[in-house]
């Protein structure tokens, strides 16, 4: 079982490995999204909503940054949008921007596939005018700039069907635990196992350790626009509380009543220390962060209260006075089993 610090450690690590997440995006674009590297600048460009369909109205989001991450200002450039068969369906004039944050809104006529091309001028250029059409859509012939293209998909189901394939991911295995612990606490209320309120708190604390880590899988990706080692932290917290959430299933699932008890309650003891240990560390972190600035701030401004924050810690906070009480209860317990031994 790997403690807490050095599965945080781990995940440090992996942070400083990755470049941050220049772009000031709403969230972290996986879908209908690019970055693209030209000679003096770095383009990110979203969509919102990110599965957009078409007859709906989307706002194209851009960010151009240089290469250290700071804003750009005075930054002129033309989008232009082109339909699978070649044909431009949209353009937006050469345009100077006081800064490289700035968005588009535009309606996609129809279902299907479509090149968004973005014009960056690294010279003079016809201000509020628009280039001709190209055959060559990443041509610069007769342009002072630099292109890039992004492909997207505008599709009236398909962000249905990916969110009913993520929520079914993550709620199918969840409804098989849940499943498996109802089975195992009818059992134990039949044998007259739960006469006691540790039984049932005990159970509490799994499924709390367990929807704990399903709220940062949750919301991961809206702090990846801000810095790329803010998702990898949330993710492996979450993983860090699934698998504590899981770990203590498996030990109450084959632990029977003829277990050793000094045994179990080693294994208990370090079990609870683990989750313990880690939820705490989790709620300081977020107290600070809506305090102070949080480590690593793009913004330097402490994070806004959120409902999944709260309820996310909430559920923690009740995680810790839960695994306090068990781990009291164990002890207690393991003293009146084996009286000389303790």
């Amino acid at each position: 079982m790997a403690p807490w610090p050095y599965a945080l450690a781990v995940a440090v690590i992996i942070a400083l490995s990755v470049p941050p997440a220049f772009a000031h995006l709403e969230h972290l674009p996986h879908y209908n999204g690019m970055q693209r590297g030209v000679e003096d600048y770095v383009i990110h460009q979203a969509l919102e909503p990110e599965y957009a369909g078409p007859g709906q109205l989307t706002a194209i989001m851009f960010s151009v940054q240089d290469y250290d991450g700071n804003d750009v200002r005075d930054v002129e450039t033309m989008v232009e949008i082109y339909s699978s068969t070649g044909e431009r369906v949209k353009a937006f004039p050469w345009t100077k921007h006081d800064i490289g944050d700035f968005t588009l809104y535009y309606t996609f006529p129809k279902a299907g596939n479509y090149q968004l091309i973005f014009s960056i001028a690294n010279g003079p250029v016809n201000s509020n005018t628009v280039d001709p059409p190209r055959g060559t859509l990443l041509s610069t012939a007769g342009c002072n700039c630099e292109r890039v293209v992004s492909n997207l998909n505008i599709s009236a189901t398909f962000g249905d069907i990916f969110t009913y394939t993520v929520l079914g991911a993550i709620f199918a295995p969840l409804v098989g635990i849940g499943s498996v612990l109802w089975i195992s606490f009818r059992k134990k209320r039949s044998a007259g196992q739960l006469s006691d309120r540790s039984e049932i708190i005990k159970y509490a604390v799994m499924l709390s350790a367990l929807g704990g880590g399903m709220v940062h899988f949750a919301v991961f990706s809206e702090h990846g626009s801000l810095r790329l080692e803010y998702p990898i932290f949330l993710i492996t917290a979450g993983g860090m509380q699934v698998s504590y959430g899981i770990m203590y299933i498996m030990l109450t699932l084959t632990s029977g009543a003829g277990a050793d008890p000094a045994r179990y309650y080693r294994k208990t003891v370090g079990l609870n220390l683990f989750g313990m240990a880690g939820t705490a560390i989790l709620v300081g972190l977020y107290t600070y962060s809506v305090i102070f600035p949080p480590p690593l701030s793009p913004t330097d401004q402490p994070e806004q209260l959120e409902v999944a924050g709260v309820v996310a810690k909430s559920v923690e906070v009740f995680l810790i006075g839960g695994i306090t009480y068990l781990m009291r209860y164990e002890k207690k317990k393991l003293r009146e089993q084996i009286p000389s031994k303790t």
